[in-house]
């Protein structure tokens, strides 16, 4: 296992050697690296089995710092980065030579955020450069949101693991990109569809379900559970499969029947937000528990409670 502590400069020392050290940030915990170091990159692949067409998002502290690594030209995006940064958006901008095509898996644009977590801007500030960055998680698996889920994964092939406690927003970030002098949505994430459109106007949404992502958090297939996952009507999946012991996440006020069942309540108050909070831990726990399936209802299609259907139908065996 891990060690687990709040020491930046150790972490900043690691990272400087070239090795792997689990970050938090708003939105979920990262597995870092330093972006451009090639042979750490790797690493993050080798440690997450992750397929190298399958592009990482690198962090920096400031639009500063990020003037040597890509272009933030287009005004639509500027006003997006100076409206949302740091919080948990990412944006696809045309890359420069200094980053390297292993990070962006051969395209030429470069997905990359300021995270709003003062533990690792400060570690971003100390290490002067971008940090590549996916979730700290094995590939396809949920997301962490505590330093305890990394380490239950990740334990043995991560050097450090940075506590900055329980994430505040719990899912990974928005994807946002340019195509004809559009924003398009690449990835529905913990920044609103809403919030987005009040700064630049109506968005188009380029959501890839394939294996061939434009960026990250593509993959048609992602963020699972070990257990089959369903989800869909709950009443009827409870029926259809009354005789097997169940795990159910719902939603808001529920007059669900409890019997033999784990209840997982993402919201009882019908809070998207807090919803998205406890999604990745609630699919954790009931994925650890001793039930046959895991079911989940779809929440309605506003705010965040897009970005969880999205996460949840990529987790799903069926819906």
């Amino acid at each position: 296992m891990a060690e687990i502590g709040k020491n930046i400069d150790l972490a900043a020392r690691l990272l400087l050697e070239g090795k792997l050290v689990a970050i938090p940030t708003e939105t979920v915990y990262g597995l870092a690296a330093l972006a451009t170091n090639e042979k750490a990159i790797l690493k993050i692949f080798e440690a997450k089995q992750r397929p190298h067409f399958d592009p990482l998002i690198i962090h920096v502290h400031s639009l500063n710092a990020l003037e040597p690594y890509a272009l933030l030209e287009n005004n639509l995006m500027k006003r997006l980065a100076e409206a949302f940064w740091p919080g948990p958006l990412t944006l696809l901008l045309p890359k420069k030579e200094s980053i390297s095509d292993l990070v962006t898996s051969g395209l030429p644009q470069v997905a990359v955020r300021i995270p709003n977590h003062t533990m690792t801007l400060s570690l971003l500030e100390k290490l002067g450069g971008p940090l590549a960055a996916p979730s700290a998680n094995p590939f396809g698996y949920v997301s962490p949101t505590q330093p305890g889920h990394v380490n239950a994964q990740l334990g043995d092939k991560v050097d450090y693991i940075l506590d900055g406690g329980v994430c505040d927003v719990g899912l990974e970030s928005t994807i946002l990109g340019i195509e004809e002098d559009k924003i398009c949505v690449y990835r529905l994430g913990g920044l609103a569809i809403e919030e987005i459109e009040k700064v630049a106007g109506k968005v188009h949404f380029h959501l890839n379900l394939s294996s061939n992502p434009l960026a990250p958090g593509q993959l048609k297939s992602h963020y699972s559970p070990l257990k089959t996952l369903l989800v869909g009507d709950l009443k009827l999946l409870i029926d259809q499969h009354k005789h097997k012991k169940l795990s159910i996440l719902c939603f808001g006020k529920s007059d669900l029947p409890i019997n033999h069942h784990q209840i997982l309540n993402l919201s009882p108050n019908g809070e998207p937000r807090e919803a998205a909070l406890n999604l990745f831990k609630y699919l954790r726990l009931a994925d650890e528990s001793d039930s046959d399936l895991i079911l989940c209802e779809i929440l309605p299609e506003e705010g965040l409670g897009r970005a969880i259907n999205d996460r949840l139908l990529r987790a799903s065996n069926k819906t």
